[in-house]
């Protein structure tokens, strides 16, 4: 009787073990994961870190382009109407582009849900498709403005 029950408390014991193990590593995979997002999310930050000073460059040199179609006579003006309103455009979305990853920045949060790391990483997730996108957005407007300067330098 005495072996039959040292042997329940060992096959007790063990199965309770063998659970926290499964436990531990389904968090160490969630802390893996999450860390992993991490990294990505800051990586994808510095790519369009990286592009600020050239938006704010090609900000200004759309501005200069404005300014000197101001100055021509009005004939030219209007032959330079389309050129103009493409400046434009490319000037709103380098504005929308810099705006978006300030408020990005602005509103992300690195140390939300440390208490919960499955809610972490969905959060993780979905910042990471925020910053991917506005990293998109950042340097399609850069070529839409690049394509536009070409020429101006």
């Amino acid at each position: 009787m005495k072996f039959v029950v040292e042997f329940l408390f060992i096959f007790l014991l063990i199965g309770c073990n063998s659970s926290n193990t499964t436990k531990n590593e389904n968090s160490k995979t969630t802390g893996s994961t999450s860390d992993s997002l991490m990294h990505e999310i800051l990586r994808q930050h510095d790519v369009g870190m990286a592009k600020m000073n050239k938006i704010g460059d090609a900000k200004n040199r759309i501005q200069q382009a404005l300014d000197s179609i101001a100055k021509l006579p009005t004939d030219l003006q209007k032959k330079s109407e389309q050129y103009r309103m493409q400046l434009d455009s490319a000037f709103n979305w380098l504005t929308f582009a810099d705006r978006d990853m300030e408020t990005w920045m602005n509103e992300f949060n690195m140390d939300s849900l440390n208490d919960n790391k499955e809610e972490q990483v969905k959060y993780f997730e979905s910042e990471k498709k925020k910053i991917s996108n506005v990293t998109v957005e950042m340097v399609s407007s850069l070529q839409k403005a690049d394509s536009l300067l070409k020429n101006q330098k």
